[in-house]
Parts: C-alpha cells; structure tokens; sequence
C-alpha cells in the first residue's frame, strides 16, 4: 500500500503541473487571438477611414484653367492622410486656413506639382523633399511658423515665385538659393532679416522684392548687384541712409521707403531715370517741405501717390544754402517752374 500512495501522489503533482501549463497555453492563445482580433479591427478602421479621407479629397479636387487643383479652405486638416499619394497627378495644392502643422515627406511624389499654395496655416518647417519638386514655379508658405528654410530648395529649378511672408522667425536664407536661376518674385516681409541676404543679392532675376517689416538697419553698398529688380518695399524697418549704388539700379520704378529712421534724401536718387514711385513717408527727415496746393484732386492724389515731385523738392532745397528769405523765394520759384 506504501508504493501504491506513492504513484498516486506523484501521478497527482504531474497532472497538476501539465495542467497549470495548459491553463497557460490557453491564456496566451487567448491573450494572442484578442490582439489579433483588436489589431484586425484598427487596421479595417484605418483602412475605412483612409477610404473616407480619399473620398473627401477627391471632392476637394477640380479642374481649373487646365489644371487638376486640390483646394482646400478653412476646414481642419492638421495632417494630411497618407492616402493623398494616390493623387500624384495633381499640379496644384492650395490648402488655406486648414491648421495644417506639417508637409508630409512624400510631398516629393507630385513630380507634376507646379503650385504649392499653403498659406495661412501652422506649419513649422519645410521639409528637405521639396527640392525635388523640379517643375515647381510657386511656393506660397506665407503666414505659417516657419523658422528655417532648407537649401535643399534650391533642387527647385524652375521656382520662379517665393513666398514667405508673415512667419516672423526667418532670419536669413542659404546661400544655394542664388542657384534659382527662374526666380523673380520675393516675399520676405515681417521677419527677423537683419540685413538683405547674399542669396538674395545674388539672384540673377530677381525682379520683385519686398523685405518690409524687418530690422534692416543699412542696405548693402553692393545692392546695385541686384540690377533686374524694378519693385523693391523696404518700409517698416531702421535704415539710416541709402548707398550711393542704390542709383545704379537703372531697372527698378518702385521704391517704398516709409517708417524708417531717413534723415535726409540722397541726391543721387535723381539720376534714376526710370524711377515712378517712391513714399519716404513717417521717416524723421531733417527739412520739412511742403509743396505748393494743388489745382484739381486728381492732381494732389497723384502726388500723393507716387511721390516723386516730394523727393526732388526735397533734393533741390537740401542743395540750396541757408539764406532766409532769398533761400525761399528760389524754393518756391523753383516748384513753380516744376509745376
């Protein structure tokens, strides 16, 4: 009877352990089927709504001008689905007021991508993949929260519009840039830009600049580099006077210079031939000149518009001597005969 007890005991802890061991098994194989099952069920709700995101971009697209276009406006689009690849046929993105925090990296599919319209919204960085975006001719990214921008832009061979406008961090630009060959259309307004970049200077058809509302305390003496531009704002900034070269920029007729630290007009600015707009105004100029009424009120909008009889009576009674009277009476003589 001893042996027997025996046996049955140990028969008794073998069974127990096989049976712990089975319980196990059986926990795994259930632990295994409900993610399996809850892994199944995230990938059809992905895939249902990458079916209803692709729906509702195909809505968004239209056909303008010849142009397959998505548009989008102020609706909440913070991310845009993977599922847009599908679309690579596309030659123009405008997706306005959309929240859109990032430029997906495969943005460097839509090799047909001719406008990249993406103002007003939060996006923080460009993504290097633009570059490869070779038939691009406008990049808009105004009004973001962009703080660099990559010099893998310059890949953009054909860019011939560049906006960057309103993103108040930008403070300078790669050097590679100057290798946008196209590019004739600049936009660096309300930024950080303390001085004009190298790159910019170095454009060879730059043709438009508007770099207002920076902290532009001088202009380069080498400006007149930038021989093909006619259209250059510079308002809202600290500049104190204006380099002699700036009158050898023979191509530019649009000079906008108010709210900035000008003492004076240089006399070299009235050799600019082609010159039909300038605005020196809210700058603390050292002469007040006032010019003589005006006959009709087109006549006095039209100077208030262009400036330019303000800017050579200002240059004329900057070169007369301090004489008193005799000194106005050749000013106001010489506005007459101006007149």
């Amino acid at each position: 009877m001893r042996g027997v007890t025996v046996c049955i005991g140990a028969f008794t802890n073998v069974k127990a352990i096989w049976e712990e061991r089975i319980e196990k098994e059986n926990e795994k194989i259930q632990l295994e089927k409900a993610l399996w099952q809850k892994t199944s069920v995230k990938k059809l709700a992905h895939a249902w709504e990458d079916r209803v995101s692709f729906a509702k971009l195909k809505e968004k697209v239209i056909t303008e001008d010849g142009r397959l276009i998505l548009r989008i406006e102020k609706e909440e689009w913070k991310n845009l689905p993977p599922c847009l690849g599908k679309l690579t046929n596309l030659q123009e993105w405008q997706l306005h007021r959309t929240n859109l925090m990032k430029i997906p990296t495969f943005v460097a599919r839509f090799t047909n991508l001719i406008v990249l319209d993406l103002s007003r919204n939060s996006i923080a960085e460009l993504p290097k993949e633009i570059g490869q975006l070779v038939k691009l001719r406008e990049l808009l990214v105004s009004y973001n929260r962009i703080k660099v921008v990559p010099k893998e832009l310059s890949g953009c061979e054909n860019l011939e519009k560049l906006e960057l406008a309103v993103n108040r961090d930008i403070s300078d630009l790669p050097c590679q840039l100057s290798d946008l060959k196209k590019l004739f259309h600049l936009d660096l307004s309300m930024n950080q830009f303390a001085t004009i970049p190298e790159a910019v200077l170095n454009m060879p058809s730059l043709e438009w600049l508007d770099i207002g509302s920076n902290k532009l305390q001088q202009l380069p003496e080498n400006i007149d580099r930038m021989d093909n531009l006619h259209t250059f704002w510079v308002q809202r900034n600290k500049i104190t006077h204006l380099p002699e070269a700036i009158s050898r920029m023979t191509n530019l007729s649009t000079l906008v210079l108010s709210n900035n630290k000008l003492r004076d007009i240089p006399v070299c600015l009235q050799q600019m031939a082609n010159l039909r707009f300038v605005n020196f105004r809210d700058n603390p100029l050292d002469m007040q000149v006032t010019l003589p009424p005006c006959d009709t009120l087109e006549e006095e909008e039209e100077r208030e518009l262009f400036g330019l009889q303000f800017m050579h009576t200002y240059i004329q009674q900057s070169l007369q001597p301090v004489g008193g009277e005799e000194h106005a009476a050749v000013l106001s003589a010489t506005v007459e005969l101006e007149g």
